[in-house]
């Protein structure tokens, strides 16, 4: 079984270097070359040069231009110059950067929202989103692509084969300015979309249970667009809508990538920057999977918005957790990623922006480089003086000569990082022990859209759910990777597999899952899992029945306490308090019980269970508890038996494996002891690691 684990990861470090190689070669020996975004449009021309020869004398080995820059390249209709960009193409080659370039699809100029303003998105609120704002345009709209496509052409056509630009970054954060489009257009290829997903009309009112308060159609056309402003209460018509959305954006970012393949150099890879997942629900990373060779993604850690740990320091060290989240599901797209954004100090756009405490943005490049990234690029070399981003911190002050603090810090992880390369043995042979904990993440985005569409409580959070299962993973220093269904399932590389909240599955999902354990699996399912079909109807059965056989277990029904409330869990000798979800179960003979509920009227009722099957188990956890500490205590219990070899660290310190490097980074605000033994070397940093220290050892 080793050996297989070693050939596949084999295979995979090999494939990175080969990227790594394409992405600079004046750093060829880096293991993460980093890069800095440039806007020459915003600066005098005079400073074009000196900006550019500073970016390399830092030690960046690649930059970033075009993604706002439309109105630049195409200042009038049909008149295209490139002279300019020229120049900064050349004067990054003769400073041995390489560029990364970009469509400039999401800014349109003024003269195409004029001439065509049925091409701008409309919000919720019916109002249309005017020219100066990004993402303001439909992608698919057919007369916004015949644009998009010229412009795409001639940059291909001038740049396509070019030693300079090693890759091109499609649009930019793609998504809808407002989360969704309710124009028109959009109204006309949602019927399109549903007509060609259900066929008839008889087909869709069954799957949009229809029947209910007379929602039923006679044809496509009299379908509206589900509005919550308009109180359209059909949750299958909002699901199917934010399916639609994904499509769209995801056939979006195919029709650029078409075009660009058809024109650059096959040296020169595609990729776009997703951003926070969270936020936008109707981005799915895997619907683009076969159009990009990678999915890169974007990471402002200070964003006021995002999962924090908790202690003083937290608003200055930013949420690790969401970096590595993000970092592991881009990767698992196509088995690498890199950081197109990483914010290089400050902020302006949070409800509040906090000083990064000083060494937190090195952290952050090194946690980067721990995960595997392969490259960072931070947003930007240079603080605009101008626009939306006025106090967005660069690299450099305001003065454009000045280092920030930020920009120091990124100077001195970029020299530490090329000393490491240096030294690096560039192992391709991974540690036992983290084999041996190894976790797929079965990722459906259409479960998200279901379950944030149907809350049944007002305290059920989604992503709190699986960003709990997540962390308590990472406290274990697991290595995890996100699969799909349509994915293998297969026990060697991932001997464990957790599916939180995983509500809408089939009866070929379920067999599926029954041979992974078999095979020797380990699956964790938890509260919510198979209660509805993929149309998420209800079951005609009793609740959850399809995966009855597969857990071991009747589930009887749930409970969910008022805010104010909180009810007890006795877990392996302890008691643990729960509030939002509690499932009370009936295990079928010889499924062990794991855990029961302490109080209520149901006393003494499971709600944990383990459920033996073949080589493996299968494991239900029916309980969500209040502080996240039952999740942990539940997955360290189910990995020590089935012999793997876990770490014991506390949340929001992060340790990571890569190129025969361990690498501990840590966000909390006390200091912390990394999991150093004594044969170990330590190359960088103590063992006792700070608030926003880094350790590297072997």
């Amino acid at each position: 079984m080793e050996r297989k684990i070693l050939s596949f990861l084999i295979i995979g470090f090999i494939c990175l270097d080969i990227f790594s190689q394409d992405l600079i070669h004046s750093q060829e020996n880096s293991l993460m070359p980093v890069g800095a975004y440039y806007y020459p449009e915003h600066w005098s021309e005079k400073q074009w040069e000196r900006d550019i020869k500073r970016i390399a004398e830092l030690g960046f080995g690649f930059t970033h231009f075009a993604e706002f820059a439309w109105s630049r390249l195409e200042p009038k209709e049909g008149q295209f110059d490139f002279t300019w960009l020229d120049r900064c193409v050349a004067l990054a080659d003769k400073y041995s950067l390489k560029v990364i370039m970009c469509t400039p699809s999401p800014t349109p100029p003024a003269w195409l929202t004029e001439k065509h303003p049925e091409i701008l998105i409309v919000t919720e609120d019916g109002f249309q989103v005017k020219h100066g704002m990004r993402l303001n345009v439909n992608g698919m709209n057919p007369i916004y692509q015949y644009y998009v496509k010229r412009i795409i052409e001639k940059m291909a056509e001038h740049y396509g084969s070019s030693s300079v630009i090693c890759g091109w970054q499609l649009d930019n954060e793609p998504h809808y300015e407002g989360l969704y489009d309710y124009s028109p257009f959009v109204k006309g290829q949602f019927q399109r979309w549903l007509k060609n997903k259900y066929t008839t009309i008889e087909n869709l009112n069954k799957a949009w249970g229809a029947a209910f308060w007379s929602y039923e159609f006679n044809d496509f056309e009299q379908i509206d667009l589900p509005n919550p402003k308009e109180h359209n209460n059909n949750p299958h018509a909002k699901i199917d809508f934010k399916r639609y959305s994904a499509d769209a954006i995801a056939a979006a970012l195919r029709f650029q990538s078409e075009v660009l393949r058809n024109k650059i150099s096959s040296k020169q890879w595609i990729t776009t920057n997703f951003a926070y997942y969270k936020f936008l629900p109707s981005v799915d990373l895997f619907r683009s999977r076969q159009d990009l060779d990678f999915a890169s993604h974007t990471m402002y850690l200070l964003s006021t918005s995002l999962d924090y740990p908790k202690g003083n320091l937290a608003n200055r060290l930013g949420s690790g957790m969401e970096l590595s989240f993000s970092s592991e599901l881009a990767r698992s797209i196509k088995g690498y990623t890199g950081i197109m954004e990483l914010q290089p100090g400050q902020i302006d756009w949070g409800a509040w922006n906090s000083q990064p405490l000083p060494g937190a943005v090195r952290m952050w490049i090194w946690h980067s480089f721990g995960l595997g990234d392969k490259f960072v690029c931070t947003y930007r070399f240079r603080q605009p003086l101008f626009g939306a981003e006025q106090f967005h911190k660069g690299i450099m002050e305001p003065d454009g000569v000045t280092l920030s603090p930020g920009g120091e810090e990124f100077v001195t992880a970029i020299k530490e990082i090329k000393k490491l390369s240096l030294e690096a043995e560039r192992k391709s042979e991974i540690p036992i022990e983290l084999q041996s904990r190894s976790t797929a993440f079965l990722w459906k985005q259409d479960n998200l859209m279901s379950l944030e569409t149907v809350k049944l409580t007002q305290q059920w959070d989604t992503w709190e759910h699986y960003y709990t299962y997540y962390q308590k993973l990472k406290t274990m220093g697991v290595p995890i990777t996100f699969i799909q269904e349509s994915d293998n399932f297969d026990v060697i590389k991932y001997p464990f597999m957790i599916a939180p909240a995983y509500e809408m599955v089939d009866n070929e999902l379920i067999l599926k899952w029954k041979k992974y354990v078999e095979d020797g699996g380990h699956l964790i399912l938890t509260t919510r899992s198979g209660m509805k079909d993929n149309n998420s109807h209800l079951w005609e059965a009793l609740l959850q029945q399809p995966i009855w056989e597969l857990i071991g277990a009747k589930v009887d029904c749930f409970d969910q306490l008022s805010p104010d409330e909180e009810a007890n869990v006795f877990f392996d000798g302890g008691d643990y308090t729960w509030n939002v979800w509690g499932d009370q179960l009936s295990p079928f003979p010889g499924t062990k019980i794991w855990g029961v509920y302490s109080d209520q009227y149901y006393k003494g009722k499971p709600c944990i269970i383990k459920k033996s099957l073949g080589k493996g188990a299968v494991y239900y956890i029916g309980v969500i508890s209040k502080n996240k500490d039952l999740e942990k205590r539940i997955l360290r219990k189910i990995y020590q038996e089935n012999n793997a070899i876990i770490l014991d660290l506390p949340d929001y310190f992060f340790v990571e494996y890569r190129d025969g490097y361990w690498v501990a980074v840590n966000y909390t605000s006390e200091a912390v002891n990394a999991p150093i033994k004594d044969r170990d070397i330590i190359v960088l940093g103590t063992k006792l690691v700070p608030p926003g220290g880094v350790v590297v050892w072997k």
